[in-house]
């Protein structure tokens, strides 16, 4: 009885500890270590054990990963906070499956292919993380490789394999320090510490100085630090118009200091260009007074309306307004579950009647590219750029650099929003593009295609940011071929449960 607690509280810790790595901490060097106590555990389990203690130690993961999440609910759902407890420790426990087949798997190959499963472990892990990445609606948050953004010569494999490689050889290299302690045997740890030195070495020889060339340019991200529990039904508009002259002052200075393209946050002043209503028009007729005054292009956050005017269908919108007038509009494909739409609603109505945060928003159905002076780019917005396969469709269809738009005020000072920003750290380099980076209240930033991060603003400012970028044309493997390295690691873990059936145990 007290062994088994003392698994259960060790692979509580290894989770826990894991995600000290991410930001806030950030302290990175759990990553590499984190996992080595839940595969001892692992190592001499059943399936069924395995099972359980993979769990243990996913859930107690996402618990610390993901603190901040019950305060979002409590605050701007007007949830009980015992329910938005309820809430969070569900959705722990949902994502911390992932880690229990990862215990599951491994146990199984475990015992009749006792050396190799510690090979397959990385493979394995890939699998799992692919797999929270694309079942249900897909939560690819706390991803391993995410931890690594500001080791910057490990970040160069991206490019190659998406974050996946990433988490891969953290996962490698403690997985066959592991095997080296229960085979006896050093060459096992001495293979992972030569793999991850030779990425790093890998990484540092293709760090670059992206030179400037006559398509570069200034660009400027606007941070107007709007609070997002404004209630845009109750506000005035005196309210809005200062709310939307700030940002036009911003944007003014940032186009004196010479900026030709400037991007503003998702919304966080009621734009609609496709709205009917006199104070939609009369912003909307104000920017374009401005692009065409200044020769400026601004990217901004709107919510735009489609369908007949008794029942108009709303969309989380990028417009890009070009000097000439013209535009361009990119609606979000994939929403905030239980933020701007209810899933499965056969299952999960009953949560509208409970709260009124949840939106109703439609989702677009086309990656659509904007121009910038003749140079197309592309412009997820907010939550999707935590999933890689959908930012890397923007580059493939020939983006030359990225902007993200996004609104992180819910989230406060906590650690989200640097969690957020590391995965956009992460997509310039799986992309290889400059991305820009517009947050109403914090983190916005420039980020160049190696991820280095040239600006990078306070949470909680009023600010403008502004960087030179230059546009590329290749495209990266990752860029070009998705997702192959995980599909690898999945045909991988099949064939060896495949070939362990086969075999009798040892």
């Amino acid at each position: 009885m007290r062994r088994g607690i003392g698994a259960l509280l060790g692979a509580a810790a290894s989770g826990a500890v894991t995600a000290l790595a991410f930001p806030k901490a950030g302290l990175m060097f759990p990553a590499w270590l984190g996992l080595i106590p839940l595969l001892f555990l692992l190592s001499d389990k059943s399936p069924g054990r395995a099972l359980g203690l993979g769990w243990t130690a996913g859930t107690a993961f996402y618990a610390v990963l993901l603190y901040w999440i019950p305060a979002v609910p409590a605050h701007y759902g007007n949830l009980p906070p015992a329910v938005s407890l309820l809430v969070y420790f569900f959705l722990a426990l949902l994502l911390a499956s992932s880690w229990g087949v990862f215990g599951l798997v491994f146990a199984l190959l475990r015992r009749r292919l006792p050396a190799a499963a510690y090979w397959a472990a990385p493979f394995i892990w890939v699998g799992q993380e692919y797999l929270v990445t694309h079942l249900l609606t897909g939560f690819p948050w706390g991803l391993l490789g995410l931890s690594q953004t500001k080791n910057i010569s490990f970040l160069q494999m991206s490019a190659v394999t998406g974050v996946y490689g990433l988490s891969f050889v953290l996962v490698l290299f403690q997985s066959l320090f592991v095997a080296s302690v229960k085979f006896q045997n050093r060459l096992f740890f001495a293979v992972g510490t030569a793999f991850a030195v030779l990425v790093h070495a890998g990484g540092f020889l293709s760090l670059k100085t992206v030179p400037p060339t006559a398509e570069s340019f200034p660009a400027a991200v606007i941070q107007g630090n709007v609070p997002s529990d404004v209630d845009w039904n109750d506000v005035g508009a005196d309210f809005v118009l200062d709310l939307f002259d700030g940002y036009l002052d911003l944007t003014r200075r940032a186009a004196d200091r010479g900026a030709r393209l400037v991007v503003w946050p998702e919304f966080t002043v009621p734009l609609c260009f496709s709205c009917r209503e006199p104070l939609s028009r009369s912003l909307a007729g104000r920017l374009q007074e401005f692009v065409r005054e200044t020769g400026t292009t601004l990217l901004v956050g709107t919510n735009e309306e489609s369908g007949p005017a008794e029942s108009p269908r709303y969309h989380n919108t990028a417009v890009c307004l070009a000097p000439d007038l013209s535009t361009t509009r990119y609606a979000k494909m994939h929403l905030v579950p239980f933020g701007e739409y209810t899933p499965y609603k056969k299952i999960f109505g009953f949560i509208n009647r409970v709260t009124h945060a949840i939106g109703e928003v439609t989702p677009g159905t086309e990656t659509v590219l904007h121009a910038f002076e003749g140079i197309p780019f592309g412009s997820p917005i907010c939550y999707e750029v935590i999933f890689p396969d959908l930012v890397r469709r923007f580059t493939k269809k020939g983006a030359a650099f990225l902007v993200t738009i996004t609104n992180d005020g819910w989230y406060g000072r906590s650690a989200a929003p640097h969690q957020h920003f590391a995965a956009a750290v992460v997509r310039a380099v799986e992309n290889r593009r400059f991305l820009l980076r517009a947050a109403t209240t914090g983190i916005s930033g420039i980020i160049d295609p190696y991820g280095r991060v040239l600006v990078l603003s306070e949470i909680g400012t009023r600010t403008f940011l502004e960087a030179a970028v230059t546009p590329l044309r290749g495209l990266t493997f990752y860029a070009r071929h998705g997702d192959v390295f995980a599909h690898l690691g999945l045909t991988i873990v099949a064939v060896l449960l495949i070939l362990s059936f086969f075999k009798r145990r040892p």
